[in-house]
C-alpha cells in the first residue's frame, strides 16, 4: 500500500511538472508569434514605395508654388495635366466608367493612377483656380467628363465640389443658366361671352 501511494505521488508530481512545462512552452510560442507579427508589420510599413505613399498632406500653398515652378513646366508644359495621360484597360474599348479610386489606406493601389492621384502636389482646392480651369470646358464653361480627363470617380467628385465652391466665392466665373418660360401663362385670359339665344325668345319666321 505504501509503495502504491509513493508511485501515485511520483506520478502526480510528474504530471504537474509536465503541465508547467507545457504552459511555459505555449507562452513562449505565443510570445514568438507576437514578435513575428510585429516584425512583419514593421517590415510591411518599411517596404512601402515612397512614390506611392500618400499619407503626407500637401498644403494648397505648396501646390500653388509647384504650379508656378520649373518642375511643373518640365512635366506638363502648357498642356492640361490630363492631356498626356493614357489610360490602361483590357480589350479594344475603354470602360464607360473610370475606377472608383486610386488611393486606398494612404497608398496608391494601382499601377496606372489618374492624373491627379499620380502627382501628389496637384491639390484640388477652391483657391487653386489654375488647376481647376484645366478641367472646365472653354466652350460651355462646364466641368469636363471623366471620359476626357480620366479622373477616378473620387477625384472627380472632389473636383466638382472645389469648382462649385470657387464659383460661390467668386474666384471662377460661370454662365447663368437660361430660364425657359411658359409664355401662355403670361397671356391675358379672355372670358368667353355666351352668344346663344334662348329658343323661347325667337318669333316664328325670324
Amino acid at each position: 500500500m505504501l509503495a502504491g501511494l509513493l508511485r501515485a505521488g511520483v506520478g502526480g508530481r510528474q504530471l504537474i511538472q509536465g503541465w508547467q512545462r507545457g504552459v511555459s512552452l505555449s507562452a513562449a510560442r505565443r510570445c514568438e508569434a507576437t514578435d513575428g507579427e510585429e516584425e512583419e508589420e514593421g517590415r510591411a510599413k518599411k517596404e512601402i514605395d515612397p512614390a506611392k505613399d500618400r499619407t503626407r498632406v500637401i498644403p494648397v500653398e505648396t501646390s500653388l508654388k509647384y504650379m508656378q515652378s520649373e518642375a511643373y513646366r518640365t512635366a506638363y508644359g502648357e498642356d492640361p495635366v490630363w492631356k498626356k495621360y493614357r489610360r490602361n484597360f483590357k480589350g479594344g474599348f475603354p470602360p464607360k466608367k473610370t475606377r472608383k479610386m486610386c488611393i486606398r489606406a494612404g497608398v496608391i493601389s494601382t499601377g496606372n493612377p489618374c492624373p491627379i492621384c499620380r502627382d501628389e502636389y496637384l491639390v484640388l482646392d477652391p483657391i487653386n483656380t489654375n488647376l481647376l480651369k484645366q478641367f472646365i470646358s472653354p466652350h460651355n464653361n462646364s466641368i469636363l467628363p471623366t471620359s476626357i480627363t480620366n479622373l477616378c470617380r473620387k477625384k472627380h467628385r472632389e473636383l466638382e465640389v472645389s469648382v462649385h465652391k470657387a464659383r460661390d466665392i467668386g474666384l471662377l466665373t460661370y454662365d447663368v443658366p437660361f430660364r425657359h418660360y411658359h409664355y401662355p401663362d403670361y397671356y391675358p385670359k379672355d372670358t368667353p361671352t355666351s352668344t346663344t339665344t334662348s329658343s323661347s325668345t325667337l318669333t316664328p319666321g325670324s
